[in-house]
């Protein structure tokens, strides 16, 4: 097809489609226009979502009017924030007050220094109470009545979506107070605004004050350069999401996860590479979406991922993936545990400890534990082999065929962990496995190849991109900033014309909005 042809269609597609906005607005029935508006646990308020577009153009044009109105304008975006919460998980948005009311205050008491140590374990037993009873009651609960032979039937407890990520959020917030890294914010509109802000708040990145609360009250100013950079993310977050992720996920891996018997261990192996991939463009999508639509807003919001599936070692992928929660485990369990300082026995103990703790934040389950002890086992194996035996520095990284190797490795080790994050329990685990290493028949590879062509090229594409030279996207960026808003709004379209074409029936939820 030529680009011609190809630019034609677009067009021709956007003008069906706005002919059908048409018609769809002319049909609406305006007295269920508040039924839209409520909260539906099954329709959430998701960034990929039109619903989502349409309602962020309006939030833009009203804080576009508020831009030179600094409370005005805080005050807008925090109310928007707590409405995005309340589309997602009702009037639960109560705990979001409580944790943001609870802590302002108790950061300031903390700040005076008197009894700053009892303040401290206040805020935490209110977080992470809330986090508990909300998340691992029913686990816990049920583990005991597992232990003394009672049969316990779950409690109807509902899980807020966000919970651990704003739980965090707020603990860094106080902790940082406690140890003298900040001073505790003066407004409370300023530390509800750090908060709920809505871009990170149901699924991160995991914001830190110190990062985030010099640039609340600075003047509005989103430079060319910035609104570039919040297009290009916003357009490659929307493709790793509704493009690459949905549709390996609908089209190859659901299928292979919920049936793996009728597959042979090749095509459960191709299975368990898509989830990896899938994963990794769903969350990735979302962060990139959530810092782009962060710079349209004006604030800067570190990097979440950094082409984690070239990492050479685990203790890598934990420098890549999910920047903002490693470096929050770092930060706030391994260095309050002692970190390294107490030597290199309970460096490997704190290490354990703090990757533990990373797979509990996950999920209310023996499988994201597991998952968290395997990935903490695989770690410190990799720092007594690394910096032990081999005499390494702590920043070394192999080259050339060493490092070929190294990535394999790495790859597959990952992807055989992902099983207990992708399967209910460990039963489906084993059967997985079972069937990768008793039933492989590659002699059927080949019709998968051609039946699932668009998958695996996608999935092929995925990771391509991982090893593309950063030079590259700010090259990107560069077009889109001489182009302006003419050309970034073409690119958009073309995203969400290629959306359109390869999206399922059904709006598929985020991953880790479950934990």
């Amino acid at each position: 097809m030529n680009i011609g042809n190809f630019l034609d269609q677009i067009l021709f597609t956007l003008e069906s489609f706005f002919q059908e906005i048409g018609v769809y607005i002319g049909s609406l029935n305006f007295s269920k226009i508040g039924d839209i508006l409520l909260y539906n646990q099954r329709e959430p308020l998701l960034f990929s979502s039109g619903a989502f577009l349409f309602i962020f153009l309006l939030f833009m044009i009203g804080y576009y009017c508020l831009r030179n109105k600094v409370d005005k304008r805080l005050l807008f975006i925090t109310l928007f924030s707590y409405y995005f919460f309340y589309k997602s998980s009702g009037f639960y948005f109560f705990l979001l007050f409580i944790v943001t009311v609870s802590d302002f205050y108790i950061a300031k008491r903390i700040a005076n220094r008197q009894y700053a140590k009892l303040w401290l374990a206040l805020s935490l037993l209110i977080d992470l109470g809330l986090l508990a009873y909300f998340k691992y009651t029913n686990f816990f609960v049920g583990m005991v009545a597992q232990m003394i032979g009672n049969n316990f039937q779950p409690w109807d407890i509902f899980l807020p979506v966000g919970i651990s990520f704003y739980t965090f959020k707020t603990i860094s917030y106080v902790v940082d107070v406690y140890r003298g890294k900040i001073q505790p914010m003066d407004k409370l509109l300023d530390y509800a605004f750090y908060v709920s802000f809505f871009p990170t708040l149901l699924a991160g990145p995991i914001t830190r004050a110190t990062d985030f609360g010099p640039q609340i009250r600075k003047p509005l100013h989103i430079s060319r350069e910035m609104f570039a950079w919040g297009v290009f993310f916003i357009i490659t977050g929307l493709f790793k999401k509704a493009v690459i992720s949905d549709y390996i996920s609908q089209n190859f891996v659901d299928r292979i996860f919920d049936n793996p018997t009728l597959f042979s261990g090749g095509e459960v192996l191709l299975g368990l590479y898509g989830y990896c991939i899938q994963i990794y463009c769903d969350f990735s999508g979302y962060s990139d979406m959530a810092i782009g639509i962060a710079l349209l807003l004006g604030f800067k919001i570190p990097m979440n991922f950094n082409a984690p599936l070239t990492a050479d070692s685990m203790t890598d992928f934990w420098r890549r993936w999910h920047i903002s929660l490693s470096t929050w485990i770092r930060d706030y369990v391994y260095i309050s545990l002692g970190g390294n300082r107490k030597g290199t026995l309970h460096m490997y103990l704190n290490q354990m400890i703090a990757m533990t703790a990373c797979g509990l934040w996950h999920g209310a389950s023996l499988n994201f534990i597991v998952w968290g002890v395997l990935h903490g086992a695989l770690v410190c194996l990799h720092k007594f082999w690394s910096q032990t035996v081999m005499k390494h520095d702590k920043h070394y990284h192999p080259t050339g065929l060493r490092r070929f190797f190294s990535v394999f490795i790495t790859f597959h080790v990952l992807c055989f962990t992902w099983l207990l994050f992708r399967c209910k329990d460990f039963e489906g685990v084993g059967v997985m496995i079972k069937q990768m290493f008793t039933k492989f028949n590659p002699s059927v590879l080949p019709d998968v190849f051609v039946g699932y062509k668009y998958v695996f090229l996608l999935m092929a594409f995925a990771l391509l991109t991982h090893w593309i030279p950063d030079s590259w996207q700010r090259h990107c960026v560069s077009v889109l900033q001489k182009g302006g808003v003419l050309l970034s709004a073409i690119a958009i379209t073309i995203v969400i014309f290629i959306i359109m074409q390869v999206k399922g029936s059904d709006i598929q939820p985020f991953i880790y909005f479950q934990f």
